[in-house]
């Protein structure tokens, strides 16, 4: 389905009310306009912030083993790390929904949706803006204006190894350890980073 056409949006916002609990609902829908503020902020399509956003749940309150059977269709293998919470799969599981049942084949939004639970190396921009927006939407409890007013002034991939580190840390506190693949999320950020910082200093040197 064409990601222009208004229908889609309301497809998706029926399906998700009628799958997820309000509260989650309400989460997704702030994060979908977060990340169509991000999206403007980085020359992304908006609309794919917006819909990316709202479909990212929409499996969440799914039991685990359909959220398993979902996921296999994706043709990754289910990592240990999934397989001991099954729940993790919820992303990978709404982006079999948005293909199978929405129609949509645009890869920047199914990678956006699968991958926000625990990110990945080389993922596309809008999968960042949307793995950020997911823990930076106002309703989080430490997502306080100021912060917002910080990462907001960060490049997209600064704003992410900033919210990887948090979650990363959130989760030690917890007793748990980040995924591997987060891990590598993590040195591909600094990969990123590093990058964008070698192409500013050689737009200046030949800018003299």
């Amino acid at each position: 389905m064409d990601i222009e056409n208004p229908e889609l949006i309301e497809k998706i916002r029926k399906y998700a009310l009628a799958s997820i609990k309000p509260e989650r609902y309400e989460h997704s829908e702030r994060v979908a306009e977060t990340a169509m503020y991000m999206c403007d902020m980085f020359g992304v399509n908006p609309r794919k912030g917006y819909i990316a956003g709202l479909a990212h749940d929409i499996c969440k309150d799914m039991d685990p083993q359909t959220m398993l059977s979902l996921a296999s269709h994706d043709n990754q293998p289910v990592t240990p790390v999934e397989k001991k919470k099954l729940s993790l799969l919820h992303g990978r599981a709404a982006a079999v929904i948005l293909q199978r049942d929405f129609g949509i084949d645009d890869i920047d939004i199914i990678q956006a949706v699968s991958r926000h639970v625990l990110g990945g190396a080389s993922m596309c921009p809008l999968a960042k803006i949307v793995y950020a927006a997911d823990k930076l939407e106002p309703g989080r409890d430490w997502s306080t204006k100021e912060l917002r007013e910080k990462v907001f002034n960060m490049s997209l991939n600064e704003m992410c190894l900033y919210v990887v580190d948090w979650n990363n840390e959130y989760l030690r506190k917890k007793g748990g350890e980040p995924a591997p693949v987060t891990l590598r999320f993590r040195e591909s950020l600094k990969r990123d980073i590093a990058g964008d910082a070698q192409i500013a200093l050689e737009m200046s040197l030949g800018d003299r």
